[in-house]
């Protein structure tokens, strides 16, 4: 098989995307056919579950995965830690092995990784392999979600914890190598931050691998929607999605394509059980990306979200058993532009009791609203 070079040189931009890379672009970007969700013509929202790898062990995250199949979620995403972010949440098994397991013992649900950091603790041409087999074992049902990592995680391997600009130039060329890797074609790539020696993927699958890349602000809107099949951000910042799609436009891509957002919620038939329990397990969800990207232990996280009361959290994170009050917290995210949104059940030990007596209805109650 020819050898494809892509040779960054030393150049700010890195390398060029390559004629093969271009001609296997996902074509799963085209959305044009799902039905009607706010904000895309033609496109109906979808609701997922995630299965929180930094708050259940890998055996109990797979029964999970079945019975959100079963529950009628439409696709489930995966965290990707190596720490929890607080150790009373005691978790943190390998995602990609979970992933694997999920996809052999479902049969329609979609699976993302949400989110992979690509260029630290993993080498890009190692992410490239890892998602094409996935990809194979879902049987076309994987999506790559990418972003620029968290110290939390990424420290595990030594060195410096890189700026958000070094980072997001980072991310920038590992997307462009494992594009390049999905080929199938032999790889040489000297860049900036990256170098990838005669590699190549042997088992490719026959439907690409869409990337989704979390965002957060105009400058890394502007530099990665062009490499992106999706959009993935945190918050329903509906400015952010329409500069994605416009962005996208400009470079004649589509426009309209999957913008992928994720909400905690704490169902409980007890509210103050469920407002203890999100205090216990999400005191740092309030801290904003800023700050949760750059703490590198748990410890850390103990120590900035030691004054977080619980009512603090419960006006954050709708909790008890109102479905309605969930809806209302998901509903923003519909109206800002997003077709994908997965709901965070907080807490291990809820997981059972909300998927057998309380997702199915609450699906239903979100389709009705979002439609």
């Amino acid at each position: 098989m020819k050898a494809a070079t892509a040779i960054a040189a030393g150049k700010a931009d890195g390398a060029r995307l390559s004629a093969a890379v271009k001609d296997r672009l996902s074509p799963i970007a085209a959305v044009v056919s799902w039905g009607g969700c706010p904000g895309i013509p033609g496109v109906m929202t979808r609701f997922g579950y995630t299965l929180m790898t930094e708050q259940s062990g890998p055996k109990e995250l797979v029964r999970y995965a079945v019975s959100a199949e079963r529950a009628g979620f439409d696709f489930e995403v995966s965290s990707d830690h190596y720490f929890p972010w607080l150790a009373s949440q005691g978790h943190a098994p390998y995602a990609w092995s979970v992933l694997g397991a999920v996809a052999q013992v479902t049969e329609q649900v979609e699976l993302f990784t949400y989110v992979t950091c690509p260029t630290m603790r993993y080498h890009p041409a190692v992410v490239a392999q890892k998602a094409a087999t996935l990809q194979i074992l879902a049987d076309g049902r994987f999506t790559l979600g990418v972003g620029s990592g968290e110290n939390l995680n990424e420290h595990v391997v030594g060195g410096r914890w890189p700026t958000v600009s070094r980072r997001q130039q980072m991310l920038k060329e590992a997307i462009q190598i494992i594009r390049e890797l999905f080929t199938g074609e032999l790889i040489d790539w000297k860049g900036e931050y990256f170098e990838v020696d005669s590699a190549r993927i042997w088992d490719v699958p026959e439907t690409p691998v869409a990337i989704a890349t979390a965002v957060s602000g105009e400058r890394s809107v502007d530099m990665f929607a062009p490499l992106s099949d999706h959009l993935i951000a945190v918050e329903p910042n509906t400015d952010l999605v329409d500069a994605w799609h416009d962005a996208r436009r400009a470079t004649g891509l589509p426009g309209e394509v999957r913008v992928i957002g994720q909400i905690p919620i704490c169902w409980d038939p007890d509210r103050d059980a469920a407002v203890q329990r999100a205090h216990d397990q999400f005191p740092w969800f309030g801290g904003g990306w800023a700050v949760n990207a750059d703490l590198p232990t748990t410890a850390g996280f103990e120590g900035a979200t030691q004054f977080v009361r619980p009512e603090d959290v419960a006006d954050s994170i709708p909790c008890g058993p109102d479905l309605d009050a969930i809806v209302d917290a998901v509903r923003k995210y519909w109206e800002a532009g997003f077709t994908d949104i997965a709901l965070v059940q907080i807490g291990d030990e809820g997981q059972e009791l909300f998927l057998k007596e309380a997702a199915g209805s609450l699906l239903e109650k979100l389709r009705t609203e979002s439609h």
